[in-house]
């Protein structure tokens, strides 16, 4: 008796112990109270007029941010109030589809875009700010959307702007761990890539594409109907064929995997070769006359998001123009052409000129090449202090009328929101913040396999502590802390990192940081 008693008892106990260990992983927040951005959410929703109303209506937007986004806390009040109003603003654009959840652009009808008002040019943002969601059924409906959702095929107006589709995806699996989703995706992803080539593919390999077709018309160097060859499509299938031959990999076709890092490979070659002006010391877009554009612009920093340029000081030394007020550098965030350029600010107003003016998507663009440039390379010319110098100009670029704002584009030098506040560009979803804040500030990087990576570019005198808490990351749930003398939150001093609730990994300063999974 006494033998079934104790056997009894030992699964009595194990049973709790097994459900107190699901408790832990089940709980999102370690740190956090999940009603921290209850009070922003009020002050959104008390802002203005609900003009569109989507699948998440205001009255549910608190409700949906507690439950479906990482909280974040730091000193700086405008930096946490842009972050939970840009996840406030992201929901508005979830639609309804009729096989499940897309994502849009502009919140009122436009005439360039498909059915349910979806845009593909921003989808690579789109997916990026995504990913980060607790609900992962939204980006796999999405992502299907593009790819199938016309019959089995891709939407016809897939192809209507350049993107970086594949490489999206990919590192959208860095941070699900979602290998079949993924791998389901590998013959989609290369067949698109292909009809890339057969559309946009030149006879010396590189791709061509006109400025209104990358987002970017009205540019210095480009043109809404000449085929220049540029550094953004150029950039962005370099990023897709080096996705798409991981999750070849991942999917054990070697093949695949093989043909597509050839064709990286190809492309990678091509664009150091044909697009670096070495006068100029800068990427630039050429003409068909074999002319380069004579204009640096902002475009210029784009393959350094995906890695493209070797780490050679000719190129970093690119990386110079940014911070420079002759460059790129305005009060108002980063322009989109350098601001000695005699044709600066020079193609009118209001028609969606991208000749200087700040615009979101760019400035993303250029934050995430940066934030590769400073980790992956050696940088020549800027600092982690400048990347979160051109963050702080972010955030407070996004206003209008002392309120959190954000639209197409702005004024450099008075940050006025060219296109105005009420109109077509109100809460214009073309850019991205919460994946800039998460890999870039905080530092995350996500990776394939069970080890967490934290590379913060938060220069170590600026905060004193902050807390990103509930980041759903490979099945788990991440809290990552930096808290200088342990008394903001009492958990003690440091950077730590945190695995459904317990520490994995600490160090005394501000720094890179490594943990692993369970």
């Amino acid at each position: 008796m006494t033998s079934i008693w104790n056997l009894w008892l030992m699964v009595m106990l194990l049973s709790i112990w097994l459900a107190g260990g699901m408790a832990v992983r089940a709980q999102r927040l370690a740190v956090l109270d999940p009603g921290l951005s209850v009070r922003y959410v009020e002050d959104f929703n008390a802002m203005e007029d609900e003009n569109i109303t989507n699948a998440v209506p205001n009255a549910a937007a608190g409700d949906w941010l507690r439950q479906g986004v990482p909280m974040f806390a730091c000193p700086d009040a405008e930096v946490e109030e842009v972050y939970y109003f840009r996840w406030w603003s992201f929901r508005k654009h979830l639609v309804q589809g009729t096989n499940g959840m897309v994502i849009t652009e502009f919140l009122t009808p436009v005439r360039h875009a498909g059915v349910f008002n979806t845009i593909s040019c921003a989808t690579g943002f789109h997916i990026a700010e995504g990913r980060w969601l607790q609900d992962t059924t939204v980006l796999n409906d999405y992502i299907h959307f593009w790819l199938r959702g016309n019959g089995g095929l891709p939407e016809p107006h897939f192809h209507k702007f350049s993107s970086w589709f594949a490489a999206a995806v990919y590192d959208r699996y860095l941070v699900t761990g979602d290998r079949k989703f993924t791998t389901n995706l590998v013959g989609d992803l290369a067949a698109d890539y292909r009809a890339w080539e057969q559309e946009h593919q030149t006879t010396n390999g590189l791709f061509w594409q006109f400025d209104v077709r990358d987002g970017m018309e009205e540019s210095i160097s480009g043109s809404r109907t000449v085929k220049n060859l540029r550094p953004t499509i150029n950039s962005y299938m370099y990023g897709n064929a080096r996705a798409i031959a991981a999750i070849a990999r991942l999917s054990g076709n070697a093949a695949l995997a093989g043909e597509f890092e050839a064709r990286a490979a190809a492309l990678k070659r091509l664009v150091e070769v044909e697009l670096w002006d070495a006068d100029a010391g800068f990427f630039e877009v050429r003409r068909p006359d074999g002319t380069f554009s004579n204009a640096r612009e902002e475009l210029g920093f784009v393959p350094w998001m995906f890695e493209l340029p070797d780490d050679d000081a000719k190129y970093q030394g690119a990386w110079r123009q940014l911070m420079d007020p002759r460059g790129f550098s305005a009060p108002y965030g980063i322009t989109t052409a350098e601001r000695r350029h005699p044709q600066f600010r020079t193609h009118g107003f209001g028609k969606c000129e991208w000749d200087g003016a700040v615009w979101p998507f760019a400035t993303s663009q250029t934050l995430v090449a940066l934030a590769n440039e400073l980790r992956d390379y050696h940088p020549v010319g800027v600092a982690s202090a400048d990347y979160f110098d051109a963050f702080l100009t972010y955030v407070h670029s996004q206003h209008a009328d002392g309120k959190p704002y954000i639209g197409e584009y702005a004024d450099e030098t008075t940050g006025q929101w060219i296109n105005g506040v009420n109109g077509r560009s109100r809460y214009y979803n073309h850019s991205t913040f919460a994946d800039l804040l998460i890999t870039g500030v905080v530092g995350l990087r996500p990776r394939a396999d069970n080890q967490v990576d934290i590379a913060p570019l938060l220069p170590e005198p600026a905060w004193n502590w902050f807390c990103l808490d509930g980041v759903k990351y490979h099945g788990h749930q991440l809290t990552i802390v930096w808290d200088r003398d342990g008394r903001h939150f009492g958990r003690g001093a440091g950077l730590a990192l945190l695995v459904d609730g317990r520490e994995k990994a600490r160090r005394a300063g501000l720094g890179p940081l490594t943990g692993t999974l369970p």
